[in-house]
């Protein structure tokens, strides 16, 4: 009786956790961070509740050295010089398609030269267009989703990239807020262009601290590794990442922002590194299942009780 009992306490605090997180949904997609952050940290580490928020084990911080990072397996140089060698090869064939998809056209339909001449000028007018008026993006978007569609290398690598973004965040106290997984999806959701992918976190607190030039220590920390989760993912499946170098810059012009040595700014960023890593090392099936959330497009209440559900208490 007192087992059956202890089943039904625990199942019923199970089911008050999902209705939670349903509410953390709606206040999410309403704009009330405010009230869905205190939801959660309402449930924050409690047996049966969210036990997993903001309660990462993380390295101690002081200055590692290069060689430091090597004897823990990581090479930082790869890790922090991300290339998009995918959508760059992609491109390329596009080029190479139009350039070959023109010269068979110009002889298909016998064009004269002033024909060839007045549509090489229109496709330069429509690209000129899109470079002035929006820096890029429909080429961006073409271009992204394309990628998605006939690479399914790119799309997974895109996918895990933000779930190391999701995860890294959730388990440093950070709540995310949303994610697209495409430059569609962010149009689709926030009528973006120029957006391959991305998570937004409720960060309001973190603006605050910058707007008050004050940001202390901790926050710091959380979005040093938030900014770096995704590198460090893609470095962990692939031995080298492509995505991530807006979020590499932004890290950079934060910590110059804060006046930052350059010896000070190498400290945080390879500690950073180091721990996150770290993180995602030691919660690689709660990232992999994470992932598997994310592309079927789960909402954030749903993919935090991917992880919770995924993390053992024992080794939070």
């Amino acid at each position: 009786m007192r087992y059956y009992r202890c089943i039904v306490c625990s199942s019923e605090t199970s089911l008050s956790t999902r209705k939670v997180l349903e509410q953390v949904d709606l206040k999410l997609s309403s704009g009330d961070e405010r009230t869905a952050l205190s939801l959660v940290k309402d449930l924050q580490g409690k047996p049966d509740g969210l036990r997993c928020f903001g309660a990462a084990r993380q390295v101690p911080q002081r200055l590692y050295t290069l060689e430091e990072l090597k004897l823990n397996g990581i090479n930082a140089a790869s890790l922090l010089s991300p290339t998009d060698t995918t959508l760059g090869s992609i491109e390329r064939n596009l080029q190479i398609a139009a350039v070959s998809g023109g010269i068979a056209s110009w002889k298909v339909f016998d064009l004269s030269s002033q024909q060839l001449l007045f549509l090489s000028i229109g496709c330069l007018f429509l690209w000129t267009l899109d470079l002035v008026s929006f820096n890029g993006g429909i080429g961006s978007l073409v271009l992204d989703t394309i990628g998605h569609t006939f690479s399914q290398r790119y799309h997974n690598r895109v996918v895990q990239h933000e779930a190391g973004h999701f995860l890294v965040a959730y388990l440093v106290g950070i709540l995310p807020r949303g994610y697209t997984l495409s430059s569609l999806e962010a149009l689709q959701k926030e009528g973006s262009l120029n957006i391959q992918a991305g998570s937004a976190f409720v960060d309001y607190e973190f603006l605050e601290e910058a707007n008050s030039g004050k940001v202390t220590a901790t926050m710091l920390n959380r979005f040093s590794c938030i900014a770096l989760a995704g590198v460090a993912t893609e470095y962990l499946l692939y031995g080298y990442a492509e995505g991530g170098l807006d979020d590499i810059s932004k890290l950079d012009g934060l910590v110059k922002s804060l006046g930052f040595t350059q010896k000070k700014a190498d400290s945080q960023v390879r500690w950073s590194v180091l721990n996150t890593i770290l993180l995602l090392r030691r919660h690689e099936l709660a990232r992999s299942k994470l992932a598997q959330a994310m592309s079927k497009g789960e909402s954030v209440g749903s993919c935090i009780q991917v992880i919770e559900d995924s993390i053992d208490p024992s080794d939070i």
